[in-house]
Parts: C-alpha cells; sequence; structure tokens
C-alpha cells in the first residue's frame, strides 16, 4: 500500500458556547487585526456581532468585508484582498458557510502567495501557507472550515474552480450549533445533503481509507438520524449539534478520501447557472451513484445500511439500489427539487457542462471512470 497523508485544522472547536471559548484560543494565536470574510445577511441579521464581541472581549482589532457572493468569484477574493492590505491585517477569519470560507480561504492564499487566485487551479499548486486563517461555522454542510478544498467561481469562463491546496487549511476551526439555530430551512436542507453527498462520495472514492471510511459512514448515520428534523425544526438544539458533528465528520473523510463526479458535475451548474451547491449535488446525488452502482455495489450498499435500511437479506446489488431510494427518499421529505431542470438547467447546455465537468479535480477519484457521453446521460437522466 501506499504512503498516506491526513489533513485537517490543528485545532477545532466543537458544541454549544464553543465560540465564546474560542476566543482565548484567537488571542493565544497572537494577532493583532483580523480581516472578517462574511456576507450581507449575516451581517444584516446581526450573526456577525456574537463573533465581533468575542474578538472585542479579547482585545483584538479588526475590518469587515461583507461582499461575499453565494458562489465566491475572483472578484470578490480580489476586493477582499484590497481591504486586507489597506488595513494591514495579519490573519483572516471566516464567518459563515462555504461561500465566506471559500472567498477567505482565496484571500489568504493570494495574500501570501501572490498573483491571482486563478494561478491556484489544481492540485497543492501554491509555495507558501496562506495567510493565517480562522473559520467560524454557521452550516452543516460544506465543511469548508476544516478542508484543503476552495471553490471559486471564475466569472470570465463561467467555471467553479477547484482548488485542493494543504495551504489553503485553517488553522482553526469553530462549530457552534448555536450559530446555526437561525438557518432558514432550504439552507438547512441543502447543505445537510451536500454533507451527505461528502459522505458518499468519499467512501465510494478510489482512495478511501479505513480512517476515512469511519467518518463517513458515522456521518451518513447522523445525518440520516438528524437532518429532517433539524430542517423541520431549527431550534432543536440536539438535531443542530449532530448536524455540525455530522458534516464535520463528513469533511474529515473527503478532505483525505476526496470526492467524485458529482461534486465535478454540480461545480459546473453553480458556475454556469449560479445556482446553489447544496442543492446541485442533492439533485446529482443519486444519479452519479446508480452510474457508480455498476462497479461499486458492495460500498452503497454499507451506505444504505448507514442510513437505517435492513440490508441483511440484501445483495450487494439490491444494497445498492436500496441506498439510492434512501437518497430520494430523504431529498423529497426535506423538500429538495425533484429534478435540474426545475433549477433552469437546459439540455442544450449539456455537451459543455459535461467537458467542464471531466477537467475538475474532484472526478479524479471517482470509482468508475466516465466519457463525456456518459457524463451527459448522467446529467439527462438528473434532468
Amino acid at each position: 500500500m501506499a504512503s498516506y497523508k491526513f489533513f485537517m485544522p490543528s485545532v477545532n472547536c466543537m458544541g454549544p458556547n464553543c465560540l465564546e471559548d474560542a476566543g482565548k484560543d484567537i488571542q493565544e494565536l497572537g494577532f493583532k487585526k483580523a480581516l472578517i470574510v462574511t456576507d450581507k445577511i449575516l451581517n444584516q441579521i446581526g450573526l456577525v456581532n456574537k463573533l465581533t464581541s468575542v474578538l472585542e472581549a479579547n482585545k483584538i482589532k479588526w475590518v469587515l468585508f461583507d461582499e461575499t457572493h453565494p458562489n465566491p468569484t475572483v472578484g470578490n477574493v480580489e476586493a477582499g484582498l484590497k481591504l486586507l492590505k489597506e488595513n494591514t491585517c495579519d490573519f483572516v477569519i471566516s464567518f459563515g458557510g462555504g461561500s465566506p470560507h471559500d472567498c477567505a480561504k482565496g484571500i489568504a492564499l493570494v495574500a501570501a502567495n501572490g498573483g491571482s487566485i486563478k494561478d491556484y487551479e489544481g492540485v497543492d499548486v501554491s509555495k507558501k501557507p496562506q495567510l493565517p486563517l480562522v473559520a467560524v461555522n454557521t452550516t452543516a454542510g460544506t465543511a469548508s472550515e476544516m478542508t484543503r478544498f476552495c471553490i471559486i467561481t471564475d466569472e470570465e469562463r463561467h467555471i467553479k474552480m477547484a482548488i485542493v491546496d494543504k495551504n489553503t487549511t485553517p488553522i482553526l476551526a469553530i462549530n457552534d450549533p448555536l450559530l446555526m439555530i437561525e438557518m432558514p430551512k432550504g439552507l438547512t436542507a441543502a447543505t445537510g445533503m451536500d454533507a451527505l453527498t461528502h459522505a458518499v462520495e468519499a467512501y465510494v472514492s478510489t482512495i478511501a481509507t479505513p480512517i476515512t471510511d469511519a467518518c463517513a459512514l458515522k456521518a451518513v448515520q447522523l445525518i440520516s438520524q438528524y437532518l429532517r428534523t433539524a430542517v423541520e425544526n431549527g431550534k432543536d438544539e440536539q438535531a443542530r449539534d449532530m448536524m455540525a458533528y455530522a458534516e464535520f465528520l463528513a469533511g474529515m473523510a473527503f478532505n483525505n478520501a476526496s470526492l467524485g463526479y458529482v461534486h465535478a458535475m454540480a461545480h459546473q451548474l453553480g458556475g454556469f447557472y449560479d445556482l446553489p451547491h447544496g442543492v446541485c449535488n442533492a439533485v446529482l446525488l443519486p444519479y452519479v451513484q446508480e452510474y457508480n452502482a455498476k462497479v461499486s455495489p458492495g460500498r452503497l450498499k454499507d451506505i444504505a445500511a448507514a442510513m437505517g435500511v435492513d440490508t441483511s437479506a440484501m445483495s450487494d446489488e439490491q444494497g445498492a439500489q436500496a441506498a439510492i431510494n434512501a437518497i430520494k427518499k430523504l431529498s423529497s421529505d426535506i423538500n429538495i427539487p425533484a429534478g435540474l431542470k426545475d433549477l433552469g438547467a437546459k439540455e442544450e447546455d449539456l455537451p459543455t457542462l459535461a467537458g467542464n465537468a471531466l477537467k475538475d479535480a474532484c472526478g479524479l477519484t471517482n470509482p468508475k471512470q466516465a466519457s463525456h457521453q456518459e457524463i451527459i446521460e448522467i446529467y439527462t437522466k438528473a434532468l
């Protein structure tokens, strides 16, 4: 067997009120002034104040950048970098879900390495560690607060760039479920299905290991058990806490086993149509797994069992189908759109989307490599 590396932040804070407890951890890092990267909604509803109060209590200065788009762009990174330099910030704090985290990673990476974020598309392109990044998470989905993945939309090419780089790993990740209480139902559903996709894709990945398998299966179990409750009653603290653990475990899995065609294909939908990432993943997940079932039915049977299906009397093929059915049922129960047409995807765009998907680094570890035509066929089934 080949040697193996496992990536995650060196310090991770979990559980109710851990943001307040982490103030001392941030102070002890010794930095003087933070660039806070967030979005306008989190600022307008006052959630950012919970972070700034902790910083002020620990005598840390800050500057706010709240221009992050739902699909963060090259332009967002450039604007945030300009503000960072103008204010001589010596570290970055991302506050939010995947969009602020990814935008902050882009800013921090370019701040340390120079050039444009477009220079770092691909795997481990950068030479230097990014400016230190503390990631405070407010959603239970992307796990970007603890991964080396950074997804930035190139507005000129209308594609999402996958930047997979050990130097984008935050030094401190904070997952306080009390920050997730106000997440609306639709966002809770979409981010939860994003986490499920991370776990499933990591489990069937060609570079999965016993460590990533354990994380992935536990994530699937927790999501199957708690996502419906978190969507239906967002103030259920136990459901929020368990979903925070689930998305983090799924992050540990895919950060090290990588992903597959669901993400490679979803990135193109997001970049081309500016669609929400978690919803695109949720719609594509069962159809990509139908394709993967040709080579990985036993692994998908394990997923079905983790989702609560009694697979004891099933063949691998029957178990794989049971997993696909369970995924579809979960999506339906939390009101995920039924198909890509509902999101505005057009059949005439599929050849372009498929071509771009095959260039996405996430597809490299899919258990079965596809032709251009096969990717088009999966998109077509998902319409």
